[in-house]
C-alpha cells in the first residue's frame, strides 16, 4: 500500500498537475544554507516538515544522483547541486553586467561586494566578489539568507509593495541571530521606513558578529527596487559613522554607474 506522506509546509495541492514528490525533494535541498551546511536525517526532516522515512528516501535519492554526499549519520549538499540553478544565475545580465562594477568597487574599498535579489523570504546572491574571508559562513552566488537580519534584504524589503511587506511581517517569526539583531515587526517596520527614506541601509552585526555591512537598491527601468548592491566590513574598519562615510558614497556610485549600464540606450 502507497503510504500517504503529509505536505511539506502545510500545503494543500488539489491540483493533478501537481507533483508533490518534486516539491519535497526541493525542500530537502532547500533545508542546506549557509549555516546549515551539514545536516542529520532529523535535522532535515525538521526543516522540511517531513517524516523520517521520507526524508531518508529522497537523501538517499539525492545521494545516488550525486547532488547529495553522505558522510555517517550527516549531509551535505554536492557541488552538482549548482547544475539547477547555474542556467538561470548565468543567464541574467544583471549578473554580467553587475561583476566590473562589483570587482571595481571591491578593489577600491578592499572589501566583500555583492548583488542580490530577493526570492520569497530571502535573499539570494546572483553576484559576489571576496576581498578577505570576514564570515564566518562561506557565501557564493546562490548563497541564501534571510531578508530581515541583512542589508541587503532590508533594501529589497523596503522597495517591496506596501500589501507584500505588511503581509511578510505578520507572517515572518524572526530569529536572534546575534543579540543584536532586530526581531520584533515593530521595530523592523521602522527600521524598513528609515531605510526607505535614506536610500539605503546599514546592518550592524544583526546577522554575524563583527561584521558590518551595508547596501543599496537597484532600481529596474519603471523605477522599482529589482536587486541590492551591499559592501560588507569588519568592525575594526571603523564606527558605524565612519564607515558609512567612507563607504557609502562610493557605493552609491558603483550603483548608479550599474543602473545606467541596464538602462536601454
Amino acid at each position: 500500500m502507497a503510504v500517504q506522506e503529509e505536505p511539506v509546509d502545510g500545503r494543500s495541492v488539489s491540483s493533478d498537475t501537481f507533483v508533490r514528490s518534486l516539491e519535497r525533494g526541493l525542500a530537502v535541498i532547500r533545508a542546506f544554507d549557509a549555516r546549515h551546511q551539514q545536516l542529520s536525517l532529523s535535522d532535515v526532516a525538521r526543516r522540511t516538515g517531513l517524516t523520517r522515512a521520507a526524508a531518508r528516501r529522497f537523501l538517499l535519492t539525492l545521494v545516488e544522483l550525486g547532488y547529495v554526499h553522505q558522510h555517517e549519520a550527516t549531509f551535505s549538499l554536492r557541488p552538482r547541486v549548482l547544475e539547477l540553478g547555474f542556467a538561470y544565475l548565468s543567464g541574467l545580465t544583471l549578473l554580467e553586467v553587475a561583476q566590473p562594477h562589483m570587482e571595481r568597487l571591491s578593489n577600491d574599498l578592499h572589501e566583500s561586494c555583492s548583488v542580490s535579489v530577493l526570492d520569497g523570504d530571502e535573499v539570494v546572491y546572483v553576484g559576489r566578489v571576496h576581498a578577505r574571508k570576514i564570515m564566518k559562513a562561506a557565501i557564493n552566488v546562490g548563497t541564501r539568507f534571510p531578508a530581515y537580519p541583512t542589508s541587503m534584504g532590508r533594501v529589497l524589503l523596503a522597495g517591496a509593495q506596501p500589501g507584500w511587506l505588511e503581509d511578510y511581517l505578520r507572517r515572518v517569526r524572526p530569529e536572534p541571530l546575534t543579540p543584536l539583531t532586530v526581531t520584533d515587526a515593530d521595530r523592523l517596520r521602522t527600521v524598513l521606513a528609515g531605510v526607505r527614506a535614506d536610500g539605503f541601509a546599514l546592518v550592524d552585526q544583526e546577522l554575524e558578529l563583527g561584521l558590518r555591512s551595508m547596501a543599496v537598491p537597484l532600481h529596474g527601468r519603471g523605477g522599482e527596487v529589482v536587486a541590492a548592491m551591499n559592501i560588507s566590513a569588519p568592525l575594526e574598519r571603523g564606527s558605524v559613522a565612519e564607515i558609512t562615510a567612507e563607504l557609502l558614497p562610493p557605493l552609491r556610485r558603483a550603483a548608479a554607474a550599474l543602473e545606467a549600464d541596464l538602462r536601454p540606450t
